[in-house]
């Protein structure tokens, strides 16, 4: 695979992917195994939008991602299985029984009719089965679409129906905590109302009762191992349908993000190897679901590419309490360790007593994934996890772009507090003001665009092209919009600071909600914090933040004077919230993000329309945060 190895080769390889950008992705195509050479490397128009990589190429994922390993790491272990239960069954999958377990599932696919180009929904909760599931459709060119397994009926329906899936995998229920979650029944419940629906496969993990619908479902433990352990990979062209990630949107109805075959592959075999710098014998865990894009490209595809030994984690990193993460660091000798902001900050609010036992001596590289980091949680993570010793890597990227696009390579790169800092060789940033206007040099902010397409760029929302238009082409000619606003610093450094619809207005100076959270998060008292803005009479806009506190601090009139303080000192009076609420909990989504939208409503003291609360990692949030409004 393509290694950049210091800074002076990434400086080389940056220059190169903006001069010679085909010649570029050419190289690195060239690592991969094709069943037919592509005789083009790229086409697209961002206007329409059309992008094409890797013309007339095919492949096929798996092969990449197994088969060529087979001569060289047959009983190397591909990913170890840590149970939610801490004395629970561990289990070692080679990268032979991952070949076999995925030819036997994808084999079943296809004894129940699923064909290359069909849909498979994927409704599973973080075992080894929800690995050999999304391979085993790419194995015969069926598209999976992930559902994560904490999702509603309704939700789970709605993306169903919006991709027309032929086949579920689902499970009994699954484990998460001390809790025992009945999926099956979920299943059934969205089902009634699934037309396109022919077959459900139910894997065994709880042993919780459960009803087998006759002619519909069947037995994933029976019908798998009916199977044979071998099946020919279906070849694909490159811009065939990898697979449907349904993603918020603005308007409320999930957006089924589209990622083709040839391009993912390069690029999330690229991106794995160069940020995270992995090294033969390394153990690699990176603490996502499969349910969201982090799962896929770093769980699955982007360390089986490179032929990786990883960490698959069934549980949550509070159970049977808050040392579980770092007890499994020193377990397996984790060497990268990739995780929330989220998790992070939970960790820290409970106290170094956890940490305290554990060695971490193994670890080499620690990785942030989903939202800014704040600077107080990169520092705790710094100093009591990477004992100043491990280089963070700060990633930026979104479902849609597949990959990460910004972020320091491990050991490379010179890190920032808080800033994402380079782009990756291949990815062109640029700044925009608010009408398109390319915002040049250093010390600057605006919108982030990306000028130029990489590998894994979305191709299209499922079934609603112009969907895709509009919300990432639209806004700019010729650019993808993030919808994210951005600094970028002296050093050419980026930091995000939030969503462009998360600026506030306060006074006519614009404030990013991330900015001042990051400042509130300061106050030692302080776990996380969301800040929306509301109409406010003088300002405009007025600053609403919600805070999660621990318990040690004096009393909540001076708590809420020193996050003042705080803020103050942080960022400058302007940016002060004019109102603070202490809550238990913000509304999330199960991938760990801040549902805002919930947040103006009750800031502006709008409870209609607060939407479906049911997807929520914690639908009670929302009631407590209503009845608290200040």
């Amino acid at each position: 695979m393509f290694h950049i190895t210091n800074f002076s080769e990434y400086e080389k390889a940056y220059k190169q992917s903006v001069e010679e950008p085909e010649v570029f992705w050419k190289e690195i195509a060239s690592y991969f195994q094709w069943n037919k050479p592509f005789t083009k490397v790229l086409n697209w128009n961002f206007n329409e939008p059309k992008i094409e990589w890797f013309i007339d190429g095919k492949l096929n994922i798996t092969e990449n991602c197994i088969d060529r390993h087979l001569p060289s790491k047959k009983n190397a272990i591909a990913f170890y299985f840590e149970p939610n239960e801490a004395n629970g069954v561990r289990i070692s999958v080679t990268y032979q029984k991952l070949y076999e377990e995925v030819c036997k599932l994808a084999n079943c696919l296809k004894s129940t009719g699923v064909e290359s180009g069909d849909r498979v929904c994927i409704y599973l909760p973080m075992i080894p089965e929800a690995v050999y599931a999304m391979l085993a459709c790419a194995r015969i060119g069926a598209a999976h679409s992930v559902v994560f397994g904490g999702f509603s009926a309704q939700a789970l329906k709605d993306r169903i129906n919006d991709s027309a899936c032929k086949v579920v995998l689902t499970s009994d229920g699954a484990y998460r905590g001390n809790k025992q979650i009945p999926m099956k029944a979920t299943v059934d419940e969205a089902l009634v109302d699934c037309p396109s629906i022919e077959k459900v496969l139910v894997y065994k993990r709880t042993n919780q009762a459960i009803t087998l619908k006759a002619g519909r479902d069947l037995d994933w433990e029976t019908e798998v191992n009916k199977q044979a352990a071998v099946c020919a990979p279906t070849y694909v062209d490159s811009e065939h349908p990898l697979f449907i990630l349904y993603t918020s949107g603005s308007t409320g109805k999930p957006k089924g993000v589209l990622h083709t075959t040839g391009g993912y592959m390069v690029y999330t075999a690229y991106s794995f190897k160069n940020v995270f710098q992995y090294n033969e014998n390394d153990i690699y865990w990176c603490t996502a679901d499969v349910g969201w894009i982090t799962g896929h490209s770093y769980i699955t595809y982007g360390p089986l590419l490179n032929g990786a030994t990883s960490l698959v984690f069934e549980g949550v990193p509070t159970y049977p309490d808050a040392g579980r993460f770092w007890k499994i660091v020193d377990t397996y000798n984790v060497t990268h360790f990739y995780t929330a902001p989220t998790a992070i900050r939970a960790l820290e609010a409970a106290g170094l007593d956890f940490v305290k036992p554990y060695n971490l001596s193994s670890l080499k590289v620690l990785g942030s994934v989903g939202e800014p980091i704040n600077e107080e949680a990169w520092h705790w993570y710094n100093t009591n996890i990477g004992k100043n010793n491990c280089p963070i890597v700060d990633t930026w990227w979104q479902t849609e772009t597949g990959g990460i696009l910004i972020s320091p390579l491990a050991g490379i790169t010179k890190t920032k507090p808080s800033y994402a800092t380079l782009p990756l060789p291949g990815v062109q940033p640029m700044l925009v003001d608010d009408k398109g206007n390319e915002i040049i040099g250093n010390n600057v902010e605006g919108n982030l665009c990306i000028k130029f397409p990489w590998p894994s760029i979305i191709r299209t929302t499922y079934g609603d092209h112009e969907r895709c238009r509009q919300t990432y082409f639209a806004s700019y000619t010729n650019l993808y919009f993030t919808g994210d606003g951005c600094k970028r610093d002296e050093n050419g450094y980026y930091r995000i600071t939030g969503r462009v619809d998360d600026v506030i207005n306060v006074s006519g100076h614009r404030i990013g909600t991330a900015e001042v959270e990051s400042a509130i998060n300061m106050h030692e008292a302080i776990v996380e914090s969301a800040v929306v803005g509301y109409t406010h009479d003088i300002k405009g806009q007025g600053i609403y933040a919600y805070c999660i506190v621990t318990g040690d601090y004096a009393n909540e009139e001076t708590l809420k004077k020193e996050i003042l303080e705080t803020v103050t000192k942080h960022i400058g009076a302007i940016a002060k919230p004019d109102k603070i609420q202490l809550v238990k909990g913000l509304p999330k989504t199960r991938s760990g993000k801040i549902m805002r939208r919930i947040l103006r409503k009750v800031a502006e003291n709008d409870f209609s329309n607060l939407g479906d609360t049911s997807t929520l990692l914690d639908p009670t949030v929302v009631e407590e945060i209503k009845k608290g409004r200040v």
